[in-house]
């Protein structure tokens, strides 16, 4: 009997290892997806999602030693090129307990990359773009973009989302925080109160309906203070940046225009 089962077994192993030699690569995709998923998703404990940002630092270049793209030259005389700086000014504040649109001012005059001659996009055009409502824990920078910039002619041009950053190029704008930190302290303060005022008793001349009716206001009073804890606590924190709060914007890809005559 022993032998058998043995047999039998060695048979399974046998089995088991030739389908895997005769399908190698079945198992390849699922892993890398694995590997996907596990770089996107944060790990438990990993709040910030840090493992995220070590892969992506970490992760190898492929295609060989050259570069596949070919040199280009530009396609018009009148080009403001990836790199190139736009200073402004905000004309509207944010605040991020809601989402909303920002226009800012343009305070110097933009010129064409390749000469720095020619005038492209003069000072007082307009930035209109929108700023991101959605602050993770300990953020105190606001994220926005600009859509379109308009020209004091009349005439505009859509950008694809061009992030705005400080003075010193450092993404996203940062001028007031409210955590919240005295309305925690208020709910902290209440649940407390609410724990303490049912723990009072009567002594030993408390009833058993007297003492079930503090045991149960105690316990009432004690989940009622957790939640408005836990609702404080999820209060994420607004991020405000007044108007006339200086930015600059960064072009990352170029942009074809045309002189400007005023």
């Amino acid at each position: 009997v022993l032998f058998r089962v043995e047999n039998r077994a060695q048979q399974t192993d046998v089995g088991e290892s030739v389908q895997t030699a005769q399908h190698p690569f079945e198992a390849l995709p699922q892993s890398e997806a694995a590997r996907a998923s596990a770089s996107v998703a944060p790990a438990e404990g990993d709040q910030n999602n840090q493992q995220r940002k070590l892969d992506f630092l970490s992760q190898r270049s492929t295609g060989g030693i050259y570069n596949p793209h070919a040199l280009q030259t530009p396609i018009s005389p009148y080009q403001l090129m990836a790199g190139s700086v736009i200073a402004a000014s905000l004309i509207t504040g944010i605040n991020s307990d809601l989402p909303g649109l920002v226009v800012a001012q343009v305070t110097e005059n933009v010129h064409d990359t390749v000469t720095g001659n020619i005038l492209l996009i003069p000072q007082g055009s307009r930035l209109i773009g929108v700023y991101d409502s959605v602050v993770a824990f300990g953020q105190k920078r606001a994220l926005l973009v600009w859509q379109r910039i308009l020209l004091p002619d009349g005439s505009s041009v859509e950008i694809d989302n061009l992030p705005a950053s400080d003075t010193a190029g450092y993404a996203g704008l940062e001028d007031k925080v409210d955590f919240h930190t005295w309305q925690l302290i208020k709910g902290v303060a209440l649940a407390t109160l609410l724990g303490v005022g049912t723990e009072f008793s009567l002594g030993e001349n408390e009833s058993d309906l007297v003492k079930a009716i503090r045991e149960s206001a105690q316990q009432n009073a004690s989940r009622a203070g957790q939640r408005i804890t836990e609702k404080n606590l999820n209060i994420q924190p607004t991020i405000i940046v007044r108007p006339g709060w200086p930015l600059r914007v960064i072009v990352h890809k170029d942009i074809v225009l045309r002189p400007y005559a005023s």
